[in-house]
């Protein structure tokens, strides 16, 4: 009496025995694929020049379907399983199938992106925003065809239900549709880059853009913190991109000196001969000096041209002269093609702003700074060679000092 025969006396036996065969045999086929076949294909891969972790994470997933459909066929052959139990089964299969296809198809979506990413003008035009929205499309479908397998029903039964249902699909996607919609038009309007300097002080957001997807735009601050702004808010919010500026190979200096204008007055003679020897205003005094004259000649009715409204040489006026020059003579500083002047405002209660209005050549920060501070050092040091202070508001040394000579002076009386 063979052991076939005995088996028959025992059906549980035999079905739980023929379970595990069909068990086996899958785990044996999921290993050959998976230590095998594909390895054999990434060493393949590898030779070409591919990256098993970052551009075929695909193929494992695609390798997880060969037990699911050796199941899927051969579960009908375990012999005393119920009819319904093999249907479960049947269906469980067909749904991992499904499932397995759809992580694969995201993963191939992600090779796309990212050998969309490996193109220099790439973050030109990301596409990860739109690869997301077809990933929902994939595994909205994928859903759909998961649930109809499970219940052993036609996917078009859930479709023609997905109707009434519409209302309710757009109240849970609204965000989704709407940051759609605002992916389009930021890539179509070339609003935002990967790269972008960012300024949004309402969300508290300056910094580079390092991130655009679809629902979210990661924005690095320059104290290395995330910002992450909904890409909808990109389109209803107001927002600073400071592109065109490093584009434009100049960054701006806007600056105000403010000037105490009690130390404001006509240059007396001996002034002009001390600042005849600044080197930068060779040749500006004379020519001044020739213009002065000859409108004093013309408009100012007297022998000798010095009366009260004659026009003479300031100070202040000296100053900014001497400014422009040293401007003109800075090599960072960007000469022809971009604005440059030294420009008067009008009077605060903190002094006379003399504005320096230019570009330097480097749009870095730290080099910007760099310049810019050089240019004001040299101004604020340089001020009292002209006879003129720099406004300052009194600090609490100056009202100690005026103490002190308070004091000694009612001593001495």
């Amino acid at each position: 009496m063979s052991w076939f025969d005995t088996l028959k006396d025992y059906p549980q036996i035999e079905t739980l025995l023929a379970f595990i065969a069909l068990i086996a045999i899958a785990a044996l086929a999921n290993w050959l694929v998976k230590h095998i076949l594909v390895r054999g294909f990434y060493n393949i891969l590898k030779r070409m020049g591919g990256s098993e972790k970052k551009d075929f994470g695909v193929i494992k997933r695609l390798s997880n379907i060969v037990p699911a459909l050796i199941i899927s066929s051969s579960i009908g052959l375990v012999p005393g399983l119920p009819t319904a139990l093999v249907t479960v089964i049947k269906n469980v299969a067909g749904g991992f199938i499904i499932l397995t296809i759809a992580l694969a198809l995201g993963a191939v979506l992600e090779i796309v992106n990212l050998l969309y990413m490996r193109r220099r003008d790439a973050h030109l035009k990301p596409i990860k925003g739109y690869i997301q929205v077809i990933k929902i499309i994939i595994y909205a479908i994928a859903s759909i065809l998961i649930i109809a397998t499970l219940i052993d029903r036609s996917p078009l039964i859930l479709l023609s239900g997905l109707g009434a249902m519409a209302a309710v699909l757009m109240l849970i996607f609204q965000d989704t549709l709407l940051s759609l919609v605002a992916s389009v038009q930021i890539s179509s309007g070339d609003m935002i880059r990967v790269g972008d300097w960012i300024e949004m002080p309402q969300l508290n957001a300056d910094g580079d853009v390092i991130d655009i997807a679809l629902h979210t735009v990661k924005i690095q601050n320059w104290d290395k913190t995330i910002t992450t702004i909904p890409t909808k808010r990109f389109i209803s919010d107001s927002f600073k991109n400071w592109r065109g500026m490093q584009e434009s190979g100049g960054r701006r200096i806007k600056r105000s000196l403010f000037i105490d204008q009690h130390s404001i007055h006509f240059l007396s003679e001996d002034e002009l001969e001390h600042l005849k020897r600044f080197n930068l205003l060779d040749g500006y005094f004379d020519d001044k000096i020739d213009e002065l004259n000859k409108w004093n000649e013309v408009h100012v009715k007297s022998s000798d041209g010095n009366t009260l409204d004659s026009r003479k040489l300031t100070n202040i006026g000296s100053f900014r002269a001497y400014i422009e020059h040293y401007i003109r003579n800075n090599p960072g500083i960007h000469q022809e093609g971009m604005t440059l002047m030294v420009r008067q405002l009008s009077p605060t209660p903190e002094g006379l702003p003399i504005e320096i209005y230019c570009f330097t050549k480097s749009t870095a920060w730290t080099v910007f700074e760099g310049i810019q501070s050089d240019i004001f050092d040299h101004l604020l040091a340089i001020a009292p060679e002209f006879n003129l202070r720099v406004y300052q508001a009194p600090s609490g040394y100056d009202m100690r000092e005026m103490g002190k000579h308070l004091l000694s002076k009612q001593s001495s009386n």
